[in-house]
């Protein structure tokens, strides 16, 4: 053990020192811990939520689609091709327009998706889904999402129309299923039929719309759409989950990053504290600097001692804020007693997810502003005279 750390560790815990060090020092181990905590809190929650809405959208959606400019004829062929590479894990045509949604005088615009019942159930969890009825093969069958059907007042059975450019008048439909995603811009415009149903509507005989592609893994869409594109080349487009929602998502991020750098501010305030504090550690042992400079210890020896006290109380924040955090997180995501109003977000708890690498990011924001706010004094303290040091007193 060098003799830094030895010096080090007397001055920090030393029953000699002046009693405003100890508070200064106790107020900036406290003050890095509840922002570490706070950061460590927040960025689960965020990630929760992430998690939670990334879940959502791919359950109604598959992991990417493939679409073609023009009409799309050889979705069997496609189809065929793509399973002989093993590239999905389930694939399942589809056809998508907009059309006038109408019950009664009351009416909205709405987008109307054609599904393969059989196949549909290998590429989405639609159908999990669906909390009332269920979307049979009867011509007239429909299936509209939840907040559609509060704003309309339906139930199950209920007599809509649909309108369409391509129809002569509206067709009428009948309510089988109610969905219900969380996400309230698919409950309240989006709506299923069946797959012939929809090439009627939308006059797209022996055509899709696209396929949807679903994968073994989400995260691996990027690959799985590289290599589709050296399958398919122009027209075929191929569109990942991602890509679908891109600015949703560039959203969340910037407002993770945006409230990591926020709450960072709690972590820089108790670092300024960690500096005053040993400011003061340094003017109350100057005496004790002389007397080493004088015996030969080199100025970057002094520079370690007050820099190891700075990053020792950093650890010590950073510790205890890591485990209050998780303690925090722990409860949060075991006992539900934060409760949410489900009308807004149709969750009745907070979501938390720990992220490992967000929480190694933290610790290490803890102890850098930590050991950098340590350097004024420790710089300090390297650069006192001995003379002018042990005549101090």
């Amino acid at each position: 053990m060098s003799f830094e750390w030895l010096v080090a560790k007397r001055y920090l815990w030393s029953k000699r020192r002046h009693p405003f060090v100890g508070v200064v020092s106790t107020i900036s181990v406290i003050g890095i811990a509840v922002g570490v905590a706070a950061l460590i809190v927040v960025l689960a929650v965020m990630n929760g939520f992430d998690q939670d809405m990334k879940e959502r959208i791919i359950g109604l959606r598959a992991h990417l689609v493939i679409e073609k400019e023009g009409e799309f004829r050889e979705a069997a062929a496609v189809t065929q091709q793509l399973e002989k590479a093993g590239i999905a894990a389930g694939i399942a045509p589809y056809v998508e327009g907009q059309a006038l949604f109408q019950s009664g005088e009351w009416g909205t615009g709405v987008m109307v998706r054609g599904i393969d019942t059989a196949r549909e159930r290998k590429v989405s969890r639609f159908y999990q889904y669906v909390k009332e009825g269920t979307l049979s093969e009867k011509a007239d069958g429909v299936v509209i999402g939840s907040e559609l059907a509060h704003s309309a007042g339906l139930r199950i059975g209920s007599k809509v129309r649909l309108a369409t450019q391509t129809m002569d008048k509206p067709v009428p439909l009948v309510v089988e299923g109610i969905f219900t995603t969380g996400m309230y811009e698919y409950d309240s415009n989006l709506i299923f039929i069946n797959l012939p149903n929809a090439q009627k509507f939308f006059n797209r005989t022996g055509q899709v719309s696209g396929l949807s592609v679903y994968l073994k893994d989400a995260d691996h869409a990027e690959e799985a759409k590289k290599r589709i594109r050296g399958f398919f080349g122009y027209p075929y487009q191929v569109r990942t989950w991602m890509d679908m929602n891109r600015t949703l998502f560039s959203a969340l991020k910037l407002e993770k990053t945006v409230m990591f750098l926020i709450l960072a501010l709690i972590i820089l305030v108790a670092s300024l504290n960690i500096a005053g504090s040993l400011t003061i550690l340094v003017m109350d042992k100057t005496k004790d600097i002389g007397v080493l400079r004088a015996l030969g210890a080199p100025p970057i020896s002094l520079v370690k001692i007050f820099a190891m006290d700075g990053l020792v109380l950093g650890l010590l924040g950073a510790g205890s804020g890591l485990l209050a955090g998780t303690g925090v997180c722990w409860i949060l995501k075991k006992y539900s007693f934060v409760e949410l109003p489900r009308e807004i977000y149709y969750i009745d708890r907070l979501p938390v997810k720990m992220n490992p690498s967000d929480t190694l990011w933290v610790i290490a924001v803890a102890v850098v502003l930590s050991f950098v706010s340590a350097f004024y004094p420790a710089f300090v303290a390297g650069r006192l005279d001995p003379v002018k040091a042990l005549r101090y007193e």
